[in-house]
């Protein structure tokens, strides 16, 4: 660790689905974790791609699973989308495809939804998808306005299994229009610079946690932060060795961290 590095405070991202909790069950540890940065006043920042839920309903959602979480410190990829938006067309407006943490984030920044002449079509998370909706979508589209995704993530999990996600819905609308959307949430590395940004914490200083390699651990390689690969989510051993980039650290569990959160690099 380089002179500046020691200088600064350290400060966490993390993911949260496969990092602190796993289908609404808590990670084992995951409490200490927390309750150790808290104690230490450890910036973090908890990071999501779903952007079905504000992050009040988030924090509902996770002290259910008991965890209390600031809602303060809990960054979605719609937070994500309304700040970029915001710095990219201030006051704008937008036909939006989501639910209430999309539409949300949208109307605090102070955009119009509309469907007559939009700046944007902005797709998110739902679980209820309509031909209507796409189809206007689409149109849309066609006819001008700017196409922005959430996230990539093609699929997402439910008790029954898989479940179309934004990434399938933003394919079937580029199929239909030849247009490929700007997608702000990971991997894009824009995500971890605008949560880096919200607690006013230093890419040199940051680690970034997340059982993901094709998206936790590549955006936070991508923004200049230390990478912490969890293995209780998707991400093995085994599979770390598949891509051609590699974490700095890999965990068991963040509950591996518990003791060290100042310091983890002396595992």
């Amino acid at each position: 660790m380089s002179e500046r590095e020691e200088t600064r405070p350290l400060s966490y991202l993390m993911d949260m689905d496969g990092v602190l909790i796993h289908e609404e069950h808590l990670i084992p540890g995951a409490d200490r974790f927390l309750a150790e940065l808290a104690e230490n006043n450890t910036p973090f920042m908890v990071l999501t791609n779903n952007s079905i839920r504000t992050p009040r309903d988030l924090q509902a959602r996770l002290r259910g699973s008991g965890l209390d979480i600031p809602e303060k410190s809990i960054w979605t990829s719609a937070l994500a989308t309304a700040t970029f938006l915001a710095n990219q067309r201030p006051s704008g407006s937008a036909y939006v495809v989501g639910e209430s943490g999309l539409t949300t984030a949208l109307h605090d920044i102070g955009y119009v939804l509309t469907d007559s002449d939009p700046d944007y079509v902005v797709l998110g998370e739902t679980r209820t998808y309509s031909f209507e909706a796409i189809t206007t979508a689409i149109r849309l589209v066609e006819r001008g306005a700017r196409f922005i995704a959430t996230n990539p993530d093609a699929t997402g999990p439910s008790r029954d299994g898989s479940l179309p996600a934004t990434g399938s819905v933003a394919a079937l609308i580029t199929r239909a229009t030849g247009r490929e959307p700007y997608y702000v949430g990971k991997p894009n590395p824009l995500m971890m610079r605008s949560a880096l940004r919200s607690i006013g914490a230093h890419s040199e200083s940051t680690l970034m946690i997340g059982d993901r390699m094709d998206t936790d651990v590549v955006s936070g390689l991508e923004a200049g932060l230390r990478t912490v690969l969890v293995l209780t989510g998707i991400s093995t051993r085994a599979t770390v060795d598949l891509f051609p980039y590699r974490p700095t650290l890999v965990l068991d569990s963040v509950a591996d961290l518990v003791g060290r959160t100042q310091d983890p690099f002396a595992i």
